[in-house]
């Protein structure tokens, strides 16, 4: 909003011209996500306090758990007007971009809403039907793969390197305002994708469906959307199971949510992909401020989530915050990297599957069931050890500060 206010304003305010730029509209999203999280998180709080929407805890023997029983849930609410409402004051909202993760924020938080609901107030543990609920995430997969496919303005710039002097001009003087098309200087559909630690950092989803011969390019779309829809659905369900610990589930994603951060504003910048010879995604500097205002969120949201928590985000915020990093990245190009970036959230997941699966294994092959872990998903199997929670989820954050490092690296500077 303030974007096109001060950009169109006929009188000259002093000032005014710092809302067209990204690198100031990010940090101001970020501060004003961080105060519009802490003040009406107090206010959501005593509200789900007084209509007694707590958190129902099942007894598993862990230390310090029952402690949580009747904590407010459906905190999840906090972060979503926390990202929404920023971005609608400071973000470019004719963006491709960003109108895509404003409509993966709400579709997803609706989702986690409802989740939620039936279990608070319809008192049923279970919740929505699982296969509701990966309906709605693969209905959000379908929206976005073929909104990247349609959309005239999501193109990318493979080969930066090749653009002549003049054309990166044109390009430095029109990216924050033209609507792009795929016959601009150079500008293509592509369903090429970043992948670490080969050579050339690149693979197209059209050579692995090579084999269709002409027609490849149209099944490489098909290809991209069933990842994606892959993607979203994974990603979102192992922020889900991550969110056991306090503080846990909302400092990994803003960890994360700072990696996505510098991967969207390098790939905007036209200087900064012909120096790092990465593809060029105009437009996506939208992104930018997405992420600063899901960071502000996540950060302000952990002033009431952090050891012992005043409010737990329920499936309101868990499933949202996955499928947002999810989105982010595919709309990067970056998806393949997310079993590194969100490596917590995958051995999260992956644990849970291990235990599930052997546990059955060794029921059917012994007659009793056997577990690899003392509970999954992980982070409780560390509690069962005895190691304190703040503890498991300062080591968690560590662990992803490291891949996050690690994949900007590798995404950056490695090829």
């Amino acid at each position: 909003m303030f974007y096109y206010l001060f950009r169109d304003l006929l009188i000259d305010l002093p000032g005014a011209g710092l809302f067209t730029y990204v690198s100031f509209r990010a940090p101001i999203t970020f501060i004003t996500s961080i105060i519009i999280s802490m003040v009406i998180g107090k206010h959501i709080i005593k509200h789900l306090q007084k209509k007694q929407i707590g958190e129902s805890i099942r007894d598993l023997g862990l230390e310090g758990q029952m402690s949580k029983k009747g904590t407010p849930t459906m905190g999840g609410i906090i972060i979503l007007i926390s990202i929404i409402v920023p971005c609608l004051l400071f973000g470019r909202l004719r963006n491709i971009y960003l109108l895509l993760m404003l409509i993966t924020t709400a579709w997803l938080g609706a989702l986690g809403f409802a989740d939620d609901y039936i279990k608070v107030f319809k008192k049923n543990k279970e919740g929505m039907p699982g296969k509701a609920k990966i309906v709605g995430q693969i209905g959000l997969g379908l929206i976005v793969g073929f909104t990247l496919f349609l959309s005239p303005e999501a193109v990318i710039i493979e080969n930066p390197k090749d653009l002549t002097t003049e054309q990166v001009t044109t390009i430095k003087k029109q990216q924050t305002y033209k609507l792009w098309n795929e016959n601009d200087e150079g500008m293509s559909k592509s369903t090429k994708t970043t992948i670490p630690f080969v050579k050339g950092n690149n693979l197209d989803y059209a050579d692995i469906v090579a084999f269709f011969g002409k027609y490849k390019q149209e099944a490489a779309w098909i290809l991209f959307v069933i990842v994606t829809v892959f993607i979203i659905t994974a990603t979102s369900n192992g922020a889900n199971l991550t969110d056991g610990l306090d503080g846990l589930a909302a400092g990994s994603s803003a960890i994360i949510g700072m990696a996505l951060a510098i991967m969207a504003y390098v790939s905007s910048n036209i200087a900064f992909a012909q120096y790092l010879n990465i593809m060029f995604v105009p437009g996506s500097e939208e992104l930018v401020v997405y992420a600063a205002a899901f960071m502000g969120a996540m950060v302000g949201f952990l002033w009431y989530n952090s050891f012992p928590a005043q409010v737990f985000m329920g499936d309101t915020g868990s499933l949202s915050i996955g499928g947002i990093i999810a989105v982010f990245s595919i709309i990067i190009h970056k998806e393949l990297l997310l079993p590194i970036l969100c490596g917590i959230f995958l051995v999260e997941d992956l644990s849970v599957m291990l235990q599930v699966s052997y546990f059955k294994y060794t029921k059917k092959k012994y007659g009793e069931g056997r577990r690899i872990l003392l509970m999954s998903p992980l982070h409780h199997h560390y509690q069962k050890k005895g190691i304190p929670e703040p503890k498991i989820v300062t080591r968690f954050w560590i662990v992803g500060i490291f891949l996050a490092v690690l994949t900007v690296i590798i995404t950056l500077k490695i090829r």
